[in-house]
């Protein structure tokens, strides 16, 4: 059960691993663009490639579909980045379901792991599996391996580096369920945890009231998407790359400079924030350097 492409990873390696998929479960068919024409999952899209079957519930509930999911006679069911399952779903098959999920839990509980885990800074997350139980992320663990964050991840490397380290968890995991040979463990509750709640719009506007180091992290953390973003002259602009320097100075918080050149650098709290690739509402995403050739601030 999954919809993006982080889900495909895990159904690819279990497939090569020789595991029988008895059915893939994803979102329904979205209409897209202008022309709004249907666009179908990442993991429909593998599914219809290797000849699975799909099932695409509008809900979860709904009684048909859980007749439908009945008839497979899953042993197993593995959910990857999709939606919440109501209990009559994850407790349908006997070894029940399991999650990955793309934090060491119970840190970064939530729906955006990847993208907090560097907002925040941290060196190091990873990747666990989990038996689903009713309140989200909260299930005993049976597995987790960790991933470090370089300084140069964004959001997208950290996400392949875990797609695969993930898919390969799973692989591990399902072959020690067939064996029985495998431990849930319960997650602590005595600590502090930080959370990882869905990103919006708002969550991606640079403040440069916040020191530098926040600002580039949050850069990183939303590349290459949803993307941080700031306004000047009523015009949108995101910032897909950048770098920064902590420096004492007497420029405005926000303040832009440029030589319409080769850089541009806004000033921040304990320094400035350089911008190295970006992108007008409506234009291509380009380098500062090519992006300047059309454009003065």
């Amino acid at each position: 059960m999954g919809t993006p492409d982080f889900a495909v990873y895990p159904l690819e390696a279990l497939l090569e691993s020789g595991k029988q998929i008895v059915a893939v479960v994803t979102t329904p068919d979205k209409p897209t663009g202008r022309g709004q024409r249907l666009h179908s999952s990442a993991v429909k899209e593998f599914a219809l490639r290797h000849g699975l079957p799909i099932l695409q519930p509008e809900n979860l509930k709904s009684p048909d579909f859980v007749a439908s999911l009945r008839e497979f006679k899953a042993d197993l069911q593995i959910v990857v980045a999709f939606r919440m399952l109501p209990e009559i779903v994850w407790n349908m098959p006997p070894l029940g379901t399991i999650n990955l999920h793309a934090s060491l839990l119970p840190q970064y509980r939530g729906a955006a792991p990847i993208n907090w885990a560097i907002i925040n800074g941290e060196t190091r997350s990873g990747v666990s599996v989990f038996r689903l139980r009713h309140e989200i992320d909260t299930g005993d663990i049976l597995a987790q391996e960790p991933i470090d964050i370089m300084p140069d991840d964004n959001a997208g490397t950290l996400h392949d580096k875990m797609a695969h380290t993930g898919a390969k968890l799973i692989v591990s995991s399902v072959v020690a369920m067939e064996r029985g040979d495998y431990e849930a463990i319960p997650q602590p509750t005595d600590q502090t945890f930080r959370a990882a709640p869905k990103i919006f719009r708002e969550t991606c506007r640079l403040d440069f009231g916040k020191n530098v180091e926040a600002l580039h992290n949050l850069v990183r953390g939303l590349s290459p998407y949803p993307t941080a973003w700031f306004e000047y002259n009523g015009q949108t602009f995101k910032v897909f790359e950048s770098s920064y320097e902590v420096v004492n100075h007497d420029n405005n918080i926000g303040e832009i400079i440029s030589d319409n050149k080769t850089f541009v650098k806004i000033a921040a709290a304990d320094g400035f924030l350089s911008i190295n690739k970006i992108q007008l509402q409506g234009k291509k995403t380009m380098n500062i350097r090519d992006f300047l050739l059309g454009y003065k601030f």
